[in-house]
C-alpha cells in the first residue's frame, strides 16, 4: 500500500495550499472578479488554476508542522495579505462610485436609486454609470493583469512564513479612507462648483420673483445642467482615473515592498 509521509504532507502543504490561501483570498475581496456576479466556483477554479502555475516559481517554503500552531499563524497571515490587498482595491473603485453619489444628491438625483448587482448595496444611477465605466476601463487597460502579477511578485517581497505585513501598512490602509473621499471630491468639484452657481441663480431669481416657485422651475433646470456639466465634464475623467489609479497601484506597491 502507499502511504504518506510527515513529510511529504508537509511539503505539500507549503508548496500548495498556503500560497492557495493567499491567491484565493484576493480573488474573494478584490473587485470584478469578488464580486456577487461570479460565483464562488468561478473563483475557487481560477484561484487554483494560477496557484498551480505560479508553485513552480516561487521561493522555498518553511518547514513547519501542517497540524501546528505555527502552520495555523501563516495561513491566517497569508488570508490577511490578500485580504488586504482585495480591500483597498475595494477603495480605488468605490472613490468613482462616491463621486457619483456626491454629483448625484447635488442634481437632484439621490432619490434615483438602483441596486448595484456587485455589491448588493442600493446607490444611486449616477454612481452605477460611474463602477460600470470605471470597471470597463479597467479591464481594458489590463488591470486585473497587474493585479496578477504584483499578488505572484508578493511571494518573493513578502515571502510565506510566520510573519506577514506590519502594522504601519494595516494604519495606512485606515487612513486609506480619507484618500477616497478627497479624491471623490475632486472627481465630481467641477459639477459641484458648477450647480452651486445654478442655485445661487436660482436664489437671486426667487428675491426678485417671489411669486415664482423656485422648486418647481429650479428642479428640472438643475438636473439638465447637472447632465450637461456631466457631459463636458467627461473627456477629464480618463485622465483622472489614469492618476488615481497609479496612485492606488503605487500604495499596494509599497505595501508588497515592491519596487
Amino acid at each position: 500500500m502507499w502511504y504518506l509521509t510527515d513529510s511529504q504532507i508537509t511539503e505539500f502543504v507549503g508548496r500548495y495550499l498556503w500560497p492557495l490561501f493567499r491567491i484565493s483570498a484576493l480573488f474573494m475581496a478584490m473587485p470584478i472578479i469578488g464580486t456577487r456576479v461570479v460565483s464562488a466556483r468561478v473563483r475557487i477554479v481560477l484561484a487554483l488554476t494560477i496557484t498551480l502555475l505560479v508553485v513552480p516559481l516561487l521561493p522555498p517554503m518553511p518547514e513547519v508542522p501542517p497540524l501546528s500552531l505555527g502552520s495555523l499563524l501563516i495561513v491566517l497571515h497569508q488570508i490577511l495579505i490578500g485580504l488586504t490587498l482585495g480591500f483597498f482595491l475595494q477603495v480605488v473603485f468605490h472613490l468613482f462610485v462616491l463621486a457619483g453619489q456626491f454629483v448625484a444628491m447635488k442634481m437632484g438625483l439621490g432619490f434615483a436609486q438602483m441596486n448595484d448587482p456587485s455589491s448588493g448595496v442600493a446607490v444611486t444611477v449616477l454612481s452605477n454609470y460611474y463602477l460600470i465605466l470605471t470597471t470597463l476601463l479597467f479591464l481594458s487597460m489590463d488591470g486585473h493583469l497587474v493585479v496578477f502579477q504584483m499578488i505572484i511578485e508578493s511571494f518573493n517581497t513578502i515571502p510565506i512564513a510566520a510573519q506577514g505585513m506590519t502594522s504601519d501598512i494595516f494604519w495606512q490602509v485606515a487612513s486609506g479612507g480619507s484618500w477616497m473621499f478627497s479624491r471623490a471630491l475632486l472627481i465630481a468639484m467641477p459639477v459641484l462648483t458648477s450647480l452651486l452657481v445654478v442655485n445661487l441663480s436660482f436664489g437671486v431669481m426667487s428675491r426678485a420673483a417671489p411669486q415664482m416657485n423656485v422648486f418647481t422651475v429650479g428642479f428640472p433646470i438643475t438636473l439638465i445642467f447637472g447632465l450637461l456639466l456631466m457631459w463636458f465634464s467627461m473627456p477629464g475623467f480618463l485622465p483622472n482615473y489614469q492618476l488615481f489609479l497609479e496612485e492606488g497601484f503605487n500604495v499596494l506597491y509599497q505595501f508588497l515592498r515592491i519596487p
